[in-house]
């Protein structure tokens, strides 16, 4: 073939024979070079004309020495150096100037910190419209530190039922208050005979001061189940302990002392009877029998109705009467500390 081989392009070497043949051989089989190139159909033929582009003077990018000869090209987009912005910060806003309230309370001057169970709180120095004052912030820590701004201030303190409270002027750095709450705990619980009296049949109520002062009193803390902890303030207090809800009370004075726990146990001389209206001795209770427990003297001392009626009564001597279908029937007996009984009563 004509182009094929090792043949370089060279136009040193070209020779015009070689140019003659190229052209005859062209002009010899025209038809067969337009098939070969575009094949045997026509070109498609677009549904409208296509408009020439407007024809504009050629942009010539050769270099030349001339100024007319240089490209009419845009002008650069220039950007002003980061450097030369002048940065504009906001304006800034100090945040105003803060105070801390560190706490902190103790049994005593000498005494050790408290750990535990304190409630602090602190309210605004002045009330409200209302008259309350505002709760501003509380908190359950043994020691905290608040941070609050500024400003006057009424902290109080309580643990069970020992409080104290102070006026605190806060300024921008840190305020150490401490408190001093002498209290003291104090664990009740009661025993009868060798035995101690389950929690759910014994209740403590505590008063201020000594039983023998002679003053009528409501109960600082009433109806105090056994083996409960209570905190109380440094003191002289005295305890009602009740066994059961007959008769069987107990008044003791005790004293309390700050940053210690008192342990008190409570004796009382009691037992638990139980009765029974039989016709015959050891037979079958009657039911529906109505029941009054009296002193040797006739003072009720309580009234119970079943077949099967339990009291608990403080050792002595006493009197019962039982009421079935109109009919009474009475027997005296006593009750001795620690031993539990049952009471039979004759039907006859």
């Amino acid at each position: 073939m004509i182009f094929g081989g090792n043949h370089r392009c060279n136009s040193s070497r070209r020779s015009w024979p070689f140019l003659v043949s190229v052209v005859t051989l062209l002009a010899t089989f025209p038809y067969a070079a337009s098939a070969q190139l575009f094949g045997e159909r026509p070109p498609p033929v677009p549904p409208a004309s296509i408009p020439e582009a407007p024809s504009e003077p050629a942009i010539s990018l050769a270099p030349s020495s001339g100024p007319a000869s240089t490209p009419n090209l845009p002008a650069p987009l220039t950007q002003v150096p980061a450097a030369a912005v002048p940065l504009t910060a906001p304006p800034s806003i100090a945040a105003p100037a803060q105070g801390v309230l560190s706490l902190t309370a103790r049994y005593g001057k000498d005494l050790p910190v408290i750990n535990s169970g304190l409630i602090w709180r602190v309210y605004s120095e002045r009330p409200d419209e209302t008259g309350a004052f505002k709760l501003v912030r509380e908190n359950h820590d043994a020691t905290p530190s608040l941070v609050l701004p500024p400003g006057g201030y009424v902290v109080h303190v309580s643990l069970g039922l020992v409080s104290a409270a102070r006026p605190v002027t806060l300024k921008p750095d840190t305020d150490r208050e401490l408190f001093v709450l002498p209290a003291g705990g104090l664990q009740i619980e009661g025993r009868v005979g060798a035995s101690m009296i389950p929690p759910n049949q014994i209740s403590f109520s505590i008063y201020k001061g000594s039983q023998f002062e002679g003053t009528e009193r409501a109960p600082l803390v009433p109806n105090v189940a056994g083996g409960d902890v209570m905190l109380l303030p440094e003191g002289t207090y005295y305890i009602v302990s009740t066994y059961g809800d007959a008769n069987s009370v107990v008044r003791s004075d005790i004293s309390v002392q700050a940053g210690k726990l008192t342990d008190v146990t409570i004796s009382h001389r009691a037992a638990l009877i139980t009765l029974k209206l039989v016709s015959d001795k050891g037979g079958e209770a009657l039911a529906n029998t109505a029941w009054s427990v009296l002193t040797p003297g006739g003072d009720v001392i309580k009234e119970l109705i079943g077949a099967f009626p339990s009291v608990i009564l403080a050792e002595g001597e006493y009197r019962v009467i039982a009421k079935n279908e109109g009919k009474v029937f009475e027997r005296g007996f006593e009750v001795f500390n620690g031993v539990d009984g049952e009471i039979e009563v004759l039907a006859h």
